[in-house]
């Protein structure tokens, strides 16, 4: 087997954190970059530099990774380019551009790719476990897309190519399916505290059944196999109460979220007729219910 590619990491936010100590952990020889001094996680060390320079060991390193915010990827590329050479690959992790976010870096010759880790990256010392097993968007130029398969199986990942005229759409995916889960979570956590639940026990009444929706998700094949609920029943005079009890901000998410929840019921075979009983109450009219 032969050895892993050396490694420079630029930026020292949560998911550069993450990203190198798992290349670390995986054998790659890491170096790190960041524009401010902050506690990284041994056995890291973190170089600190204005993000108007350059890493200074860009010689000593085969793949770049920018870990930077998807809006400093162009400056962070064009910082870049000067200290680059075709020997270098540079890939960006993020997961809703394409490679002309690196497009300051083709005058050096470097070949161009993307990796994005479809995980989410909280606690940097837990992503070594967290990666292995998730899937890796791939991206790139023949040389690029060679290292970022190779360094997301080093990782334990599976990659999986996606091309940048999809990243926004591939992107969007993992944002109803991670960020817009904890948003739910927590709309749910203030509707009960609205209720008359005390506010230090409104997320542990939800808890656990928000576990028991995650063990039917992931012992489905299918997410519309896992749904329960008044909308999926066809049960009208409840999705109603529901809809008069909110008030015109939740009203309208409730009713938006009932609608794609009603297309999914109506796939898995619901009645018409109770389908459309539902649809006529998941439309928004002000004059029939709480807002």
């Amino acid at each position: 087997m032969t050895e892993l590619p050396a490694v420079g990491v630029v930026g020292a936010g949560r998911a550069g954190q993450g990203i190198a100590l798992a290349l670390h952990g995986a054998g790659c020889p890491v170096r790190f970059y960041g524009r401010r001094a902050v506690a990284v996680p041994a056995p890291l060390a973190l170089d600190v530099g204005p993000a108007t320079q350059p890493p200074p060991w860009l010689d000593e390193v085969d793949v770049v990774l920018l870990a930077v915010r998807d809006d400093a990827l162009p400056a962070a590329a064009a910082t870049l380019a000067g200290a680059l050479s075709p020997k270098h690959v540079v890939l960006h992790l993020s997961g809703s551009q394409g490679l002309d976010a690196l497009d300051g870096v083709r005058p050096s010759g470097a070949a161009l790719g993307s990796l994005h880790p479809l995980q989410t990256l909280v606690d940097p010392r837990a992503a070594p476990a967290a990666l292995r097993g998730a899937r890796a968007a791939v991206e790139g130029e023949p040389r690029a897309l060679e290292a970022a398969e190779r360094l997301a199986q080093a990782l334990g990942m599976v990659p999986v190519t996606i091309s940048g005229a999809s990243k926004a759409l591939y992107h969007a995916a993992a944002v109803f399916a991670s960020n817009y889960l904890v948003t739910c979570a927590a709309v749910g956590a203030r509707l009960m505290r609205a209720a008359g639940a005390p506010a230090d026990e409104a997320w542990p009444a939800l808890q656990p059944l928000v576990e028991g929706t995650l063990r039917n998700l992931l012992a489905a094949d299918s997410p519309d196999d896992a749904l329960t609920g008044p909308v999926a029943r066809g049960d009208v005079a409840t999705v109603e109460r529901h809809v008069a009890a909110l008030e015109a901000g939740d009203q309208g998410l409730y009713e938006e979220l009932g609608r794609a929840t009603l297309a999914i019921a109506a796939g898995r075979g619901l009645d018409a007729g109770a389908e459309a009983a539902v649809a006529l109450r998941l439309r928004h009219d002000t004059d029939t219910g709480g807002g």
